[in-house]
């Protein structure tokens, strides 16, 4: 008896880059694995979407439609192009306003995308409902997603099979127009008799001809057996990987799915022998990209603190880049206690951000001494409802620290148009007013015009980078008779835990202090007057919203960070004059550090 052909999408381009580089890979480098994957016979790719939009932008100084483009020519016209998409958010880490949404799909299109999978971390149908309906209409295939994960042991209340079943009945009773149903494990948590429960009861509910595709992440070791329970209950379609990609954080193995088959009624029906060398053209072309260890580990803990592949490597890259790595474990460890009282949003971007971000502040600064403001807007209902209420001590919290009300509404109604503002901004930047450039002013904000002024930077972790800052720093390995080279000379010393490049120069001149992106500088100390206003969590100095000497209002946005994927506003505690700045936009910063000095 033939086997059944089980389909898969390659997600190595995308989630893959995601979950192993934090999204930082340049369209250059990969092309060469990509074209050695199209003639070993894969028809369906991840081409693009979630973090793998802005990402391109800020780190790797090219545009994400130029990628697509790039894709799109490689590939050839009739592969399956898919990107993700985050409901009302897009591709951007902010919600966007309709207009925006409906430009998304509609420039995707133009740019080679023929199937964008779209999900709200809420399962929030109101969340869906307008994305996908602009998705359909630009001719797109609209799959929309059931998101997924355990929670940690003792909550209940959400995320059983039942309430999937529920969510997939309410899909199907509305108006939403979808073509496929993903169910989406970011986490790699759901146990795999949950997998198979879910999908049972999809399959009895869908249209026989319906494809329901399973994602899921290896990051807590069993998104095999994941998969073979989908199998066996019906799924159509799953994500895989190819290595150095694959495995761990990332999904698992085109390989090792088809070795784990074996036996069985089903197939991926490839040629093994084909993949085992476009796995090796791919190596080659990632060889010179640092890969995280803990991008290739089993982490036992993540079903007790579910964090998805995709954040969790972008996470610890901005923890490396701050020089707080070592708080990973405790803040990791938090995340239980901040799952619990949330309400059970699914952790996946962006409330994976809140999450960690939450528990950051709970690991560094004491148990809900502070709310970060994303997660206080997501227990306040500014993202849309939760899927259980949240702890009402927590919301009461959250709406003290913020000033803000519970909001029940849908939140798209209370986003501005973003054309108009974007096109402002283009223009005030001399920049040509396109229907790209607006997405890109909208969806990315500064730093999206940043690179159009042609000011980005590429930001990539490259071994032979490091290896060069290595060799820079390091001491001579033998002992010169000439006179000593005049000019000053760059140390790296360590206080208190942080590491600083001193330059020293001769003759007695004075040591000054002068920072890389691994190495931060320490800020400007504040004087001995008035408030200063600190970093709330470790990130980059996005933009400065005031000046010295400026009088401003209680919670009032005085900067904007960006610490772990997220962009959060820092607010003015009281009202009062900016005394001082003690940091520059570009700049790194720990948690704790001095941002600004109020006088009242």
């Amino acid at each position: 008896m033939a086997k059944k052909r089980i389909e898969f999408m390659d997600t190595s381009f995308r989630d893959g880059f995601q979950s192993v580089f934090g999204a930082r890979v340049s369209t250059r480098d990969f092309l060469p694995a990509l074209e050695a994957a199209v003639d070993a016979g894969t028809t369906y790719f991840e081409a693009g979407g979630g973090a793998r939009f802005q990402s391109l932008f800020f780190y790797c100084n090219e545009s994400a439609f130029d990628m697509m483009d790039s894709f799109r020519k490689t590939v050839g016209p009739d592969a399956n192009l898919q990107t993700l998409a985050r409901g009302i958010n897009v591709v951007a880490l902010n919600q966007q306003p309709r207009d925006m949404i409906d430009l998304h799909a509609k420039m995707f299109k133009k740019h080679g995308i023929t199937t964008i999978r779209n999900f709200d971390a809420l399962n929030d149908l109101r969340n869906l409902s307008y994305s996908g309906e602009r998705i359909a209409a630009a001719g797109l295939h609209h799959q929309i997603v059931i998101t997924m994960m355990d929670l940690p042991p003792g909550c209940e209340g959400a995320h059983s099979p039942d309430d999937y079943s529920k969510m997939l009945r309410n899909i199907l009773d509305s108006d939403i127009p979808f073509h496929s149903v993903c169910f989406k494990d970011s986490s790699g948590t759901v146990h795999p008799r949950k997998i198979y429960e879910t999908i049972k009861a999809a399959r009895k509910t869908v249209p026989e001809d319906m494809i329901l595709h399973l994602h899921t992440h290896d990051t807590a070791g069993i998104g095999i057996s994941q998969y073979l329970a989908a199998i066996d209950a019906g799924i159509s379609r799953i994500d895989l990987a190819m290595s150095p990609v694959s495995g761990g954080t990332a999904q698992p193995d085109i390989l090792t799915m088809w070795h784990a088959m074996k036996g069985t009624d089903f197939t991926l029906d490839i040629d093994p022998l084909k993949y085992v060398k476009v796995e090796e053209v791919f190596e080659e072309a990632m060889s010179d990209y640092f890969i995280p260890p803990e991008s290739r580990m089993v982490s036992p803990l993540i079903p007790f603190s579910p964090m998805p592949g995709g954040a969790l490597t972008a996470n610890t890259m901005m923890m490396r880049d701050t020089g707080t790595l070592h708080l990973y474990p405790k803040v990791i460890k938090e995340m239980e206690e901040v799952i619990r009282v949330g309400g059970f949003g699914t952790s996946v971007t962006p409330v994976s951000q809140f999450y960690f971000q939450q528990a950051y502040l709970n690991a560094t600064q004491g148990r809900w001494e502070k709310i970060n403001p994303q997660y206080g807007n997501m227990v306040l209902g500014y993202f849309g409802r939760t899927p259980v209420e949240p702890d009402p001590e927590i919301v009461k919290l959250a709406s003290e620290q913020l000033d803000k009300p519970v909001f029940k509404e849908d939140p798209l109604d209370i986003l501005e148009d973003g054309r108009p503002g974007a096109e402002k901004t283009l223009q005030e930047n001399g920049l040509p007013v396109n229907d790209e450039n607006v997405f890109i002013a909208s969806s990315c904000e500064s730093k999206g015009i940043d690179f159009l002024l042609g000011k980005a930077k590429e930001n990539i972790r490259r071994k032979s980078a490091e290896t060069a800052k290595t060799e820079k720093t390091a001491a001579p390995k033998s002992v010169s008779t000439a006179a000593p080279a005049l000019g000053p000379r760059e140390y790296t010393i360590t206080v208190e835990g942080k590491a600083y490049q001193v330059q020293v120069a001769e003759s007695g001149g004075s040591p000054t202090v002068s920072s890389s992106a691994s190495i931060p500088a320490p800020q400007q100390a504040p004087s001995a007057s008035g408030q200063v206003v600190e970093a709330p969590t470790p990130g980059n100095i996005l933009r400065l919203e005031v000046q010295t000497g400026e009088t401003v209002n209680a919670n009032q946005t005085l900067l904007v960070m960006e610490a772990m994927k997220m962009e959060s506003e820092v607010k003015a505690p009281v009202a009062g004059t900016v005394a001082e700045i003690h940091v520059s936009a570009g700049d790194t910063v720990q948690a704790g550090a001095p941002l600004l000095t109020l006088n009242s």
